[in-house]
């Protein structure tokens, strides 16, 4: 079948057509994730709302409000004792860059760095010493176990590290746009607040992330005694230097009383050439990674078809 020209064309036909319809047909399968992104950032909205009530009762002596994480991963913190390490800064404010808020994901991150390396040892040992049958070794076998078990260790970590840049890349790519939004806002007489309610609404079809940060923005705004506190929790869940410096613009304003509209002017422009640099960069170091495939892919391909009618005509002489 292989030696036949026509089934050869027949099958690079018919990939090139799944690959056509697989391509069209891929926004419609991956599905629209804003309206359930929207409701999480709306139930966040509440519990933020919810938390300072009740921070403002227990002032008052009326009590306080705590959310309590799945039982099974609080059981696996408490068996280990590691209910000092929910406390950890570095690793909250690395769960909120990632898009995980609140006591539960803390839980769940530390459960899963005990769970991990268990499972991955007991595969590997599985595998190993029941299921192979090589001739390795039982120092080989056990060391390559323990580092399936080390590996597990860090595996959550890897994973955070994926879900923030992934989160920061959105927003990296959606911030100019928001920018030219509110200052739009800003320059047409809105406050603050509903400024930031108007562009999370209107963000929201080009990053999900951006427009759920700016949402909680807005509700620590509405919600918080603090409004410097606000936007340094924008940065800080961000991690960006260009959020970081709107957000130094923003305080600055609240608190000298600064025109807005000129540094948002100026930041939109720098969010903007900051953006096509990083396009240029990337299109420059295209050609370089362009070699490798070219080298094994077309040229053969190029070769095979200029000296094959040569080789054909030689054949018929």
């Amino acid at each position: 079948m292989f030696e036949d020209p026509g089934a050869l064309t027949a099958i690079s036909a018919a990939v090139a057509v799944f690959s056509a319809i697989l391509t069209l047909s891929w926004p419609y399968l991956a599905g629209d994730k804003l309206g359930e992104r929207m409701k999480q950032v709306s139930s966040e909205r509440e519990r933020i709302r919810a938390r300072e009530r009740a921070r403002l009762e227990a002032e008052k002596g009326k009590g306080t409000l705590k959310t309590e994480p799945k039982k099974v991963f609080k059981q696996i913190v408490n068996k280990f004792n590691l209910s000092d390490e929910t406390g950890d800064s570095a690793m909250v404010r690395s769960l909120q860059m990632a898009g995980l808020r609140g006591q539960g994901p803390i839980f769940a991150f530390l459960a899963f760095r005990i769970i991990m390396p268990l499972i991955l040892f007991v595969g590997a040992v599985f595998y190993f010493f029941v299921l192979y049958q090589g001739e390795q070794t039982f120092m080989i076998k056990l060391c390559i176990c323990l580092g399936a078990a080390y590996s597990g260790y860090y595996s959550p970590n890897i994973y955070i590290k994926n879900l923030i840049g992934k989160r920061q890349l959105s927003i990296r790519r959606s911030w100019p746009d928001a920018l030219d939004l509110l200052l739009i806002c800003v320059e047409s007489g809105m406050a603050i607040e509903p400024a930031f309610r108007k562009v999370s609404e209107e963000i929201g079809a080009q990053s999900v992330e951006l427009a759920e940060e700016l949402s909680l923005t807005t509700a620590e705004l509405s919600y918080l005694q603090n409004r410097r506190q606000a936007y340094e929790n924008l940065g800080n869940r961000t991690g960006l230097d260009g959020v970081k410096a709107v957000v130094t613009s923003l305080i600055q304003s609240e608190r000298y009383g600064t025109p807005l509209a000129t540094a948002l002017r100026v930041l939109a422009q720098e969010n903007r050439d900051m953006r096509m640099s990083e396009a240029e960069k990337k299109a420059a170091a295209l050609p370089p990674k362009l070699t490798v495939p070219m080298i094994l892919f077309f040229l053969p391909v190029l070769f095979i078809v200029i000296i094959t009618p040569a080789f054909i005509q030689i054949g018929n002489i």
